[in-house]
């Protein structure tokens, strides 16, 4: 039976080093995307932690070499096309654009075609409608809209960013997966796995809400991928009651393997270890959340803070600011934790990497 000491140390498997960013990308199977930059996006955050020598920008910057992709589950994020073929085809209803302008989608369909890449400024120029609601409460242009359309349904690609504007391409290897798509037994499978590996080990109700997010990427497969959930804990996944909390975990993992960790890590407010903040409350003993969007006024942990573990306890959070060629830490500890000379050697060596993340070594 596990305990908490070995459960904390268990979900720093996901930490496991990398050799480069295909690497990263295939080990884990989702990253997730946010494009607040405190001091870097959630992506580049995520994979400076796994990958040796990763720069600000690296994934972005070798997007259209690699084997990844753009989509959604539980949130948007970046791919492998092996797990992309999980997501597709996908059925989804008449969007708002849809509805509104229902002749634009054959029109950016058609560009899409013809240029082999598009970029939304270039097709407003060419077939501009000018500006419509979007889901933020804000103003999109209908050009753009209708390219995020076309992605969601699988008929179109992101090919790469300039300066974080996504570009669209036609998308033939979800085209070929409409006429001989994965049963659909593996594509619910497989995705409840995904999840269960790379958040676990978490509580069971984590994995189930986990997969109630999910129905962003089946939305016309829903009830199916919660049966697919009830049936994963049920028949295939470990799991445990530790603490009165009950665990799950992949059947192949042994927990008591995971080594215990070592130094001082700050991880963003999106990394897979810390995204549960159910089960961060309950390994570590104290709530951390993400305060981007709460008044300024009424935070406690700041804009956009990172936990700061030491070993395999989270000790405390970080704000970090870049002013002029300068790294800015604001730190803060629980009131329980002795600040050693070995924490403070650590977290000079952990800036020390994110300062050469960030260009500024």
């Amino acid at each position: 039976m596990p305990d908490l000491p070995t459960l904390r140390a268990a979900t720093f498997r996901t930490l496991a080093p990398q050799p480069d960013v295909q690497a990263a990308l295939g080990a884990m199977g989702f990253v997730q995307a946010d494009p607040i930059r405190a001091p870097a996006r959630a992506q580049d955050l995520t994979l400076m932690q796994r990958v040796r020598g990763y720069r600000a920008g690296d994934l972005e910057r070798l997007y259209p070499q690699l084997d990844a992709e753009e989509d959604m589950l539980p949130n948007y994020g970046f791919f492998p096309r092996g797990v992309q073929k999980l997501l597709h085809p996908r059925e989804v209803g008449l969007s708002r654009i849809e509805r509104e302008h229902p002749e634009l989608l054959g029109e950016v369909r058609g560009l899409l075609q013809e240029r082999g890449e598009l970029h939304p400024r270039e097709a407003d120029a060419l077939l501009g409608r000018g500006r419509v609601g979007n889901a933020w409460g804000g103003q999109s242009s209908a050009t753009t809209r209708a390219l995020d359309a076309l992605h969601r349904r699988g008929e179109a690609r992101v090919t790469r960013r300039v300066s974080g504007v996504r570009l669209y391409g036609p998308a033939p290897h979800l085209a070929a997966l409409r006429g001989r798509p994965l049963p659909e037994e593996e594509r619910l499978r497989g995705a409840v796995h995904l999840l269960a590996a790379l958040y676990g080990p978490l509580p069971e109700a984590s994995l189930g809400y986990l997969v109630t997010l999910s129905r962003s990427g089946f939305p016309h497969l829903h009830g199916a991928l919660r049966a697919a959930f009830k049936r994963a804990v049920r028949e295939e996944l470990s799991g445990a009651v530790v603490e009165g909390v009950r665990y799950v975990w992949p059947a192949e993992w042994t927990l008591a393997d995971a080594p215990v960790p070592q130094g001082v890590r700050l991880v963003g407010p999106f990394d897979p270890l810390v995204w549960d903040r159910r089960r961060f409350e309950h390994l570590h003993g104290w709530a951390y959340k993400l305060e981007a969007y709460t008044p300024a006024e009424k935070r406690q942990f700041g804009y956009y803070a990172l936990p700061v573990f030491s070993g395999e306890q989270a000790v405390g959070w970080a704000n970090l600011k870049v002013e002029g060629r300068e790294l800015r830490a604001d730190l803060h500890f629980l009131p329980a934790v002795r600040q050693t000379r070995a924490l403070a050697a650590g977290l000079e060596r952990e800036l020390g990497r994110y300062r050469a993340f960030l260009g500024l070594d």
